[in-house]
């Protein structure tokens, strides 16, 4: 237990370990949108379809940068234990509104579908708290993304 708790408190401090990029605020968008794909457990094509069209639009990426963004994304959501090192960089670098609207790009992912299961909800609840957006917010949020399916 004590080795795991030590193991923590340093990735919080320590540099990524060789080879692996900082967390930019592209990778933590994109690490979030994975995140609400892979919360449905019927992940279907067109959820990661609709996570590399939101990425490639809000950030103007080309094809490759989009393909390599999307890959090192899937892989920091599979091996990442918590939410802390892509939320905090957001909330350092982000306005209120862009916060937001990150809560609304996750649940636009989670209607492609046509619905938002439990699992989505409770993990896109779970990341706007951390992202300090209110419970009005992520309701507009929800609601927005909603009518715009």
């Amino acid at each position: 237990m004590i080795p795991a708790l030590r193991d923590f408190l340093r990735s919080l401090v320590e540099p990524p370990p060789p080879g692996e990029a900082p967390v930019s605020i592209e990778l933590a968008t994109a690490v979030l949108l994975v995140e609400a794909m892979r919360a449905d457990r019927g992940t279907q094509s067109a959820e990661r379809d609709a996570v590399a069209q939101i990425l490639q639009q809000r950030f103007s990426i080309d094809d490759g940068d989009l393909h390599d963004l999307l890959a090192a994304a899937e892989d920091r959501s599979r091996r990442s234990n918590d939410f802390f090192s892509f939320t905090s960089v957001l909330n350092d670098r982000l306005t209120q509104p862009q916060k937001i609207e990150i809560v609304e790009l996750m649940w636009r992912v989670a209607y492609v579908d046509g619905h938002a299961d439990a699992g989505e909800s409770h993990i896109i609840s779970k990341i706007a708290g951390l992202l300090h957006v209110t419970h009005g917010e992520y309701i507009a949020a929800k609601m927005h993304a909603k009518q715009g399916r």
